[in-house]
């Protein structure tokens, strides 16, 4: 992952008002494949030069936690030629990046139903984690097989289990213990999410965690997404009062 040259937008950020963490609803590869009259895999192969430019711009600049909306577990309602085209998408992408994710400090994590990927997107992200995970500068968190209203029922899930076997007393229940029994138990909330395409929703994207998160929605398609754009969009994060339902004094 070479860093690219500094530019007049990367040197307009404030470090001390970075992102901690990012998390992005990459939308738009199959209508910009249709605009262009190609099969919607190749938009999703265009989508993929997408996620690396951002990776590396997160890294260039700063950013601890960036979290991919990579597949959904409503899009295993795609058809399965297309699913099967991911999975190979994906299992490519991990070997041809996991020399730079090392070799750039990065560590790779994983959220949402993986026992339902294929033996060899299992094998291939299994590597890639073991090899980056002592990694410390930037941790890549892709959601795979994910859906927040699935995570959720499995949260109720496992604290309706200790509660049954007397590890948990229900009125002991609070935040911060529902937030340890999410995936996300030990990755701090989203500062910023950007969702590509114009789309209005949040498309059942980590509806627990965001309900401080500064939202950003462009029309741009994913495969177009820039790093001028991703750059604009952080200055835009940096001018926004976070105010946490609280009042200026």
């Amino acid at each position: 992952m070479n860093s690219s040259p500094v530019s007049p937008l990367v040197q307009d950020l404030d470090p001390e008002k970075m992102p901690a963490h990012v998390a992005i609803i990459m939308d738009g590869n199959g209508r910009w494949a249709r605009q262009r009259l190609l099969n919607r895999v190749q938009g999703h192969e265009k989508g993929a030069e997408t996620v690396r430019t951002i990776v590396r711009t997160s890294r260039e600049i700063g950013i601890s936690h960036l979290t991919l909306y990579a597949f959904s577990t409503e899009n295993w309602q795609r058809p399965k030629i297309e699913v099967q085209a991911l999975m190979k998408l994906l299992e490519h992408f991990l070997e041809s990046e996991q020399d730079e994710l090392v070799e750039n400090d990065i560590r790779l994590n994983t959220i949402g139903e993986t026992e339902r990927l294929t033996t060899g997107t299992r094998e291939a992200l299994a590597r890639v984690i073991h090899l980056t995970e002592n990694n410390k500068s930037m941790t890549l968190h892709l959601a795979l097989s994910y859906g927040s209203r699935s995570e959720i029922v499995r949260m109720v899930q496992l604290l309706a289990q200790k509660v049954r076997s007397g590890e948990v007393d229900p009125r002991d229940i609070t935040e911060d213990l529902v937030t340890q029994h999410l995936y996300t138990g030990k990755i701090p909330d989203p500062d910023l999410l950007i969702r590509t395409s114009g789309e209005m929703r949040i498309s059942n994207f980590l509806l627990w965690q965001i309900a401080y998160t500064e939202i950003f929605v462009t029309p741009t398609l994913w495969p177009d997404f820039s790093r001028e754009e991703f750059l604009g969009i952080l200055k835009e994060y940096q001018q926004r009062d976070r105010r946490f339902g609280k009042i200026d004094v």
